[in-house]
């Protein structure tokens, strides 16, 4: 069986959902012509703010219901379908719902908070599609951890074959080995590599010292070249896999606190309009 992207769950049922809210709202937004002009306080706007603000209590809680994989309530890859289509939606139905206008207050604070949050799940929506399928390009039949088990046994062979070879060859090779990170700080991480990288630096100073060199020494030279370039390639491999588990997870960093501070900022919204206006 293909697989179904969410996108396309169901042959596009929520696309089509949320394409019928959309023209429903934009039309209702249409013909409602109040008489003190449209804004937040109409029927029509408080309509169409009562469907946003249940539409965004329901989208926050697929972060909970998504882990509760047990629940009767639908497939998990729908309500993520739901959620990506629904949520495009709130950026038509929220800007209806103050008729266009904005001001420096905590109501356009709520609004620019969610265009925020549905901007982050765009980017959350593209890394999912897109980055599992670069990592199993990335990794083959590998795994990380495969990887890392191959870099040490190359790391053996080089401190092996050094020992033949000059002094200052035997620490490019030490410090190959000590000093190559796989990961490190978060920065470090999505950028995906290491300028410094001691692994390149051997390699580099490998072929310079090696030309040097003659006979047998000249032939061990080669072949720990050829051992340090393949590292080279596990290494940022490896290194790529980090990096795109990093960017997968970092759009979380910021979707999931962003989220909350629009719940605490709509709450606030909604009360200040029922007790203070």
């Amino acid at each position: 069986m293909a697989h179904e992207s969410i996108l396309a769950y169901a042959r596009y049922r929520y696309l089509k959902l949320a394409t019928a809210a959309v023209v429903v709202a934009i039309a209702a937004y249409v013909w409602d012509r109040p008489p003190n002009g449209r804004y937040g306080g109409t029927w029509l706007g408080y309509t169409l703010g009562t469907v946003a603000a249940l539409l965004i209590g329901w989208l926050l809680w697929f972060g909970v219901r998504k882990r509760r994989y047990a629940s009767n309530a639908g497939m998990v890859q729908g309500w993520l379908s739901a959620h990506c289509y629904l949520g495009t939606t709130l950026i038509i139905i929220v800007t209806l719902h103050a008729a266009f206008k904005v001001g420096w207050n905590v109501h356009t604070l709520a609004y620019v908070l969610m265009l925020v949050v549905i901007f982050s799940g765009f980017y959350g929506v593209y890394a999912y599609l897109r980055f599992p399928r670069v990592m199993t390009d990335n990794l083959g039949d590998d795994t990380l951890q495969m990887l890392l088990i191959r870099i040490a046994d190359l790391d053996r062979q080089s401190r092996q074959l050094a020992l033949s070879l000059p002094d200052s060859i035997n620490r490019l090779v030490l410090a190959s080995a000590q000093g190559t990170r796989i990961g490190g700080p978060w920065w470090q991480q999505l950028r995906g590599r290491d300028p410094h990288c001691p692994t390149t630096l051997a390699s580099n100073g490998v072929q310079i010292i090696g030309r040097k060199l003659a006979g047998e020494q000249a032939k061990s030279n080669h072949q720990l070249y050829a051992l340090l370039l393949k590292k080279q390639e596990l290494v940022a491999r490896a290194r790529r896999d980090v990096q795109l588990k990093s960017w997968l997870d970092v759009w979380l960093y910021i979707h999931v606190p962003l989220s909350i501070a629009l719940m605490v900022t709509l709450t606030i919204h909604i009360v200040s309009v029922f007790f203070y206006w």
